[in-house]
């Protein structure tokens, strides 16, 4: 199997062209890639497909093999790839994923990329739709005891689950200890990630994210987008800010207008390269 490795943010994944490749079981190749030691080494496979509504479909598979719903740092690594094979001379695609229809630019000056922008549509609310099984209708700052220890969390879905920590000092905060707990707790059936941030003031917040299937990674795009909106519910941020991730800066707006949410951000190819699944 021909693959492309990418990072957006130090988010990285195995990308298969689904033009070219044929794989049978998505499921168990992402397991296999993502091993650091015996794999390729990554947070999971993204599968890039065509689409009968959209310009492309994108399924995309954490690294224990379950798969979810989007992943805003792997979208803008799709967008890099179909228009650098020449899948497309589009500079604003459209994206099929399982969390809807995504539109994303890639910002040009001249001929060098500067950065990419995803539209990550409008965040959802809702507890039962986001799921969190806790009453009322909206999730903010609501109480959960986790080892004896009494936190708050902001529900919100971008298309997957996410649940936003605020706390004093998010560098020495035991992520790896909570992190899993909070993933498999009751209030979320379909599990959830889980967002620590810290805030540095209202146009810039410093975030560390434990990713449902993945563990710690050094980003996460739909983990950013939900951290800026429980920030602005919160009322701990403007409606823009730059959020700090262990593998880089994304920009984050939350448009007041269409209340969509916008992520801009980077998309790098590491190398190419081809692995036996036998």
């Amino acid at each position: 199997m021909k693959f492309t490795k990418m990072q957006g943010c130090g988010n990285d994944y195995v990308y298969v062209d689904g033009f070219k490749e044929k794989v049978e079981d998505p499921s168990a190749v992402a397991r296999k890639v993502s091993d650091r030691h015996f794999g390729i080494g990554s947070d999971g496979l993204v599968m890039i497909l065509p689409s009968e509504t959209c310009d492309f479909r994108m399924r995309m598979f954490n690294a224990d093999g379950s798969e979810s719903e989007m992943c805003g740092n792997a979208s803008r690594c799709v967008a890099r790839y179909v228009y650098e094979e020449g899948l497309t001379a589009k500079k604003t695609i459209t994206l099929e994923t399982l969390a809807g229809e995504k539109e994303i630019k890639l910002n040009f000056c001249g001929d060098i990329l500067e950065n990419i922008r995803v539209d990550m549509g409008v965040p959802v609310l809702s507890p039962e739709k986001i799921p969190v099984h806790v009453p009322g209708t909206q999730i903010v700052n609501y109480p959960i005891s986790i080892l004896g220890t009494k936190y708050s969390f902001t529900a919100v879905s971008m298309g997957n689950p996410h649940a936003v920590f605020f706390v004093e000092d998010v560098g020495h905060f035991p992520l790896e200890m909570v992190g899993p707990m909070i993933e498999n707790h009751i209030f979320f059936p379909n599990r959830t990630n889980v967002e620590f941030v810290e805030v540095m003031d209202r146009t810039h917040l410093k975030m560390r994210v434990w990713e449902r299937g993945a563990g710690e990674t050094l980003a996460c795009g739909t983990g950013a987008c939900a951290t800026l909106v429980a920030s602005v519910i919160n009322g701990l941020s403007d409606r823009q800010a730059t959020l700090d991730l262990k593998g880089g800066q994304l920009e984050i707006e939350w448009n007041a207008i269409n209340q969509h949410v916008y992520m801009t951000g980077d998309a790098v190819r590491v190398f190419e390269g081809e692995i036996s699944l036998s």
